[in-house]
């Protein structure tokens, strides 16, 4: 296969994202002495984040605005007077200490380490991607590793990618492969940007919109098979 560079999306493709949201959301709600119940504040909380990072998606609120308005959301709710500022606080630094990767994600990078340029592009917060990616087991075998909020622009948006390629003077852009979870932050910003993309679907989901990747796989390991072809 043509590729010489792969770029990485980080949560829920090499690290177990949910899981690490559980712990945090967890532990930040014990630490407010509230009896934590699952199945109670957890889907909450997750209908409330996933909205808040569409409306980041589509440029409807900034990224400093997303991390306090989400937890504003989250209280006024569940009916709780806590200062969504404190929550986002102790909520971010919960998070930032929870760095769990999928089963296959390490074996897999080491695999691909030398045989080619690896980057990860992460729409994110930099003190939790700080904790949480860098600071993780993979980090070492990535040439670069891109936060959103410390480059002032979040997947979809083509330009992360140029900023990318831009601070480690790769020019060639017809050599490089997007791998992320996301149709509409990982493939459309992939798409948007020029370059061939796959989609990691673990869970199936149909594809039948405008956003069509360039490959798909079920597994990472299939990305393996995929770039012997």
């Amino acid at each position: 296969m043509k590729y010489n560079t792969l770029i990485f999306d980080a949560d829920d493709t090499l690290f177990d994202f949910k899981a690490s949201e559980m712990e945090a959301l967890e532990k930040t709600l014990i630490g407010y002495e509230i009896d934590y119940d699952k199945e109670y504040h957890l889907p909450i909380y997750k209908e409330i984040n996933s909205k808040i990072w569409k409306e980041l998606e589509e440029g409807k609120i900034t990224q400093g605005e997303l991390k306090i308005e989400r937890f504003r959301r989250y209280c006024n709710r569940l009916n709780y007077t806590f200062d969504p500022y404190d929550f986002a606080d102790r909520y971010m630094d919960n998070l930032s200490k929870s760095s769990i990767l999928f089963h296959d994600s390490l074996d897999l990078i080491k695999e691909l380490y030398g045989k080619y340029k690896l980057f990860i592009i992460t729409n994110g917060l930099t003190k939790v991607q700080n904790g949480r990616i860098r600071n993780s087991l993979i980090a070492p075998y990535f040439n670069d590793i891109i936060v959103s909020e410390e480059v002032g622009v979040s997947k979809p948006n083509p330009e992360i990618f140029k900023i990318a390629l831009e601070n480690n003077q790769i020019e060639n852009i017809s050599n490089i492969l997007m791998i992320g979870d996301s149709l509409t932050s990982d493939i459309r910003g992939g798409i948007n940007f020029g370059i061939d993309t796959c989609l990691y679907n673990p869970k199936g989901i149909t594809i039948d919109g405008e956003i069509k990747p360039t490959y798909e796989i079920s597994n990472l390991k299939g990305l393996l098979d995929l770039l012997l072809k």
